[in-house]
């Protein structure tokens, strides 16, 4: 048997830290030794844990010792991360080191760097001259990069925990289904929300098209109007709907009011078809072709809008970044600031949001397919609330719940 100790601090018991970490050894076949633990005595006091961690073979403690550090435990010996160099433009090393979206430090000349920033599934990119680490993408990585490799040297610190009673994301944290009322929580968000447009913070929207087919639009333009939303992330295919509504009645060629409706299918390529001639859709707010519905409530109240493509989208709609890589980039950068993200019934969109995201932002994700916010919440596992439920009737109770809030003030 070979092993090493660990340490492990923070609100490790609340946050389940210490459990998630005692269950990684025993999953995967090692013993441990708890050879200290303190635990704080009141809700703001941290803990502490020391650990002896051991396994069968040395390759098998360094495999769980990685898989510890993801929960923010530290091996006792502090060694300097380990380089090595980029072998070629977009390629990174054998065993290059695999980041998290949690904050990250490596030890590099016996001092700390933190790795910015915070990005999943990246590699870490040192530059000795400036003493800086960044995480990078394979696009990002140049031949001769000094790239980290191994475990060793690296410190994660995980989100933990709110420890105040006012944070809806303290004991709210799992996805709440269907069947399953959902006023209050629809209300504490609305007080969340409130609370950070009132300091100023990043409020963004993540938009699916069924915020269009499902009649709850006008709900988000609420939200747009009452300064609620900073950011709209969406795609091509919301704008086209949003538009074909706004020109048309329809979405797709269809009407919820109406059995039959005129021009059907051929309502979305004309409106993709109009707003490609006046030039974009601030061309068009500005030409008075928009005169309503979100994009132009969107220029109305400078709100920042990016959009982006997909293989299987019509036109597509000037303004959108169709190049996949070049879109992550934009992505990445106007998420940075960003706090708090409502991702609304758009899986794929979500999730690469949900990836970009910085460990302490707070997010809510909404649609009906249980499975789909699953996946979303499971980002950020203690900042995050899934609602299994219609986009419409949430839009319209979180907009009613923060009308009626601004009433009362």
């Amino acid at each position: 048997m070979v092993s090493e100790t660990i340490e492990l601090r923070g609100h490790i018991i609340d946050s389940l830290i210490l459990p998630k970490v005692l269950d990684q050894i025993l999953t995967h076949g090692a013993n441990f030794k708890i050879g200290e633990i303190k635990i704080g005595e009141r809700r703001a006091d941290q803990s502490f844990a020391r650990i002896e961690v051991s396994a069968e073979t040395s390759e098998a403690l360094d495999e769980l010792v990685l898989r510890l550090r993801q929960h923010g435990a530290e091996v006792i010996e502090r060694a300097n991360v380990q380089l090595a160099s980029a072998p070629a433009d977009g390629v990174f090393p054998s065993d290059f080191y695999v980041t998290t979206n949690q904050q990250t430090f490596i030890r590099f000349d016996g001092k700390e760097i933190e790795v910015r920033p915070a990005m999943i599934n990246s590699a870490i990119a040192l530059d000795r001259k400036k003493e800086s680490a960044r995480a990078v993408k394979f696009f990002d990585v140049n031949k001769g990069n000094e790239i980290v490799v191994g475990h060793q040297g690296v410190r994660v610190v995980p989100v933990q925990r709110s420890t105040t009673h006012t944070d809806i994301f303290q004991f709210i944290n799992t996805v709440v289904d269907a069947d399953e009322p959902k006023s209050a929580i629809i209300r504490e968000l609305g007080e969340e929300l409130r609370r950070a447009q009132t300091a100023k913070r990043k409020i963004a929207i993540v938009a699916g098209p069924a915020i269009v087919r499902t009649g709850a639009a006008d709900h988000l333009v609420r939200l747009i109007e009452a300064g609620y939303v900073d950011r709209l992330f969406a795609g091509n295919s919301f704008v086209a709907y949003d538009v074909e509504h706004t020109l048309f009645g329809t979405s797709l060629g269809m009407n919820p009011d109406l059995a039959f409706t005129r021009g059907g299918h051929e309502n979305h390529l004309r409106a993709i078809n109009t707003i490609r001639e006046a030039g974009g859709i601030f061309a068009a707010v500005r030409k008075k072709i928009l005169t309503r519905g979100v994009m132009y409530a969107c220029v109305l109240h400078d709100v920042d809008i990016v959009l982006t493509g997909a293989i299987r989208d019509e036109g597509p709609i000037p303004g959108v970044t169709t190049d996949i890589i070049e879109a992550q980039k934009v992505m990445r950068q106007k998420l940075a600031d960003v706090t708090h993200v409502m991702m609304l019934a758009t899986v794929q969109h979500s999730l690469a949001v949900a990836s970009m995201l910085a460990p302490a932002a707070k997010t809510v994700c909404v649609d009906i397919d249980p499975a789909a916010v699953e996946r979303v919440v499971e980002h950020q596992p203690l900042q995050s609330i899934g609602l299994v439920t219609d986009v419409e009737p949430f839009l319209r109770e979180l907009a009613d719940c923060l009308s009626e809030s601004r009433v009362r003030e």
